[in-house]
């Protein structure tokens, strides 16, 4: 099953995510088949391309709650 999903990047108490496309099975930080955005918490800045992740939706892939999350409040 393909999830959407974040993956951490940074340095040690500074997280940086990239939101990707990836198999369920894999690592949290393993290779991802495709990145469709990033998420910053420190500064809430994010970057989202909604129209591959509507298409990866109608394909069968999931997102995990707290990538629901963060794109509700992309919209507010």
């Amino acid at each position: 099953m393909l999830k959407i999903r974040l993956k951490r990047l940074g340095r040690k108490k500074q997280p940086f995510y990239r939101i990707i496309l990836i198999d369920s099975r894999r690592k949290r930080d393993g290779k991802a088949i495709e990145e469709i955005g990033f998420y910053n918490p420190l500064t809430k800045q994010n970057q989202l391309n909604i129209i591959k992740i509507n298409e990866k939706i109608k394909q069968g892939a999931q997102m995990t709650k707290t990538v629901q999350n963060i794109i509700n409040n992309y919209y507010k």
